[in-house]
């Protein structure tokens, strides 16, 4: 079944209810191409409005700006520095106690990782495409590739210059493939997301 595109009431609806403003771009994209189904959807649930592929756990985080991977690389060395190491306790009770404790911060920091953002496209093999809906980076799309390298890094078209992230729209002309950091995946042209 094809999904047609979302009225302007409904994204308005649906904003209201996220406590967020979606980018001109994606709000075009609601709105014209979103029949096109490349990407998640955003959907009324039986809990209101949300994307389609996303944990609706997450909803509480939307609302907190998106972080800049710079901004939490201290953070990430310091909890790694902690993980508990069994030869340091003098029993299995107490390492498994300790390392129930620092997986559940672990967990919550890699959830902090990307709040205020959304799933927007999967490809498989644990990667992700994130579109920031929050906070300074709001609009820009990242690539999540902590499934193999633990980082987040931003889709751009200057890697060599700086890495400024794509917006919305300059995403949908490439695709997430073409705007990986060189050596990060197959070398590939851009291929629209969507042909508008």
């Amino acid at each position: 079944m094809t999904e047609s595109p979302l009225t302007e009431a409904e994204i308005i609806e649906a904003e209201r209810e996220l406590g967020v403003s979606f980018p001109d771009a994606y709000r075009v994209y609601l709105r014209e191409v979103r029949a096109g189904g490349a990407l998640f959807r955003l959907e009324r649930t039986r809990r209101g409005w949300w994307w389609a592929g996303n944990d609706e756990r997450r909803r509480e985080l939307l609302a907190t700006p998106f972080p800049h991977p710079d901004s939490y690389a201290g953070a990430d060395d310091e909890l790694m520095a902690r993980e508990p190491q069994p030869e340091a306790f003098e029993d299995d009770g107490a390492y498994r106690e300790a390392r129930c404790a620092w997986d559940d911060e672990a967990d919550r920091f890699e959830d902090l990782k990307t709040a205020g953002a959304v799933v927007i496209q999967e490809h498989g093999c644990g990667f992700s495409t994130l579109l920031a809906l929050t906070g300074s980076l709001a609009g820009t799309v990242w690539w999540d590739g902590r499934a193999t390298c633990d980082q987040i890094v931003p889709l751009s078209l200057d890697h060599v210059g700086g890495a400024q992230p794509v917006q919305f729209g300059q995403w949908l002309d490439y695709g997430s493939w073409a705007l990986l950091p060189p050596g990060w995946g197959p070398s590939v042209p851009p291929s629209p997301v969507v042909h508008r």
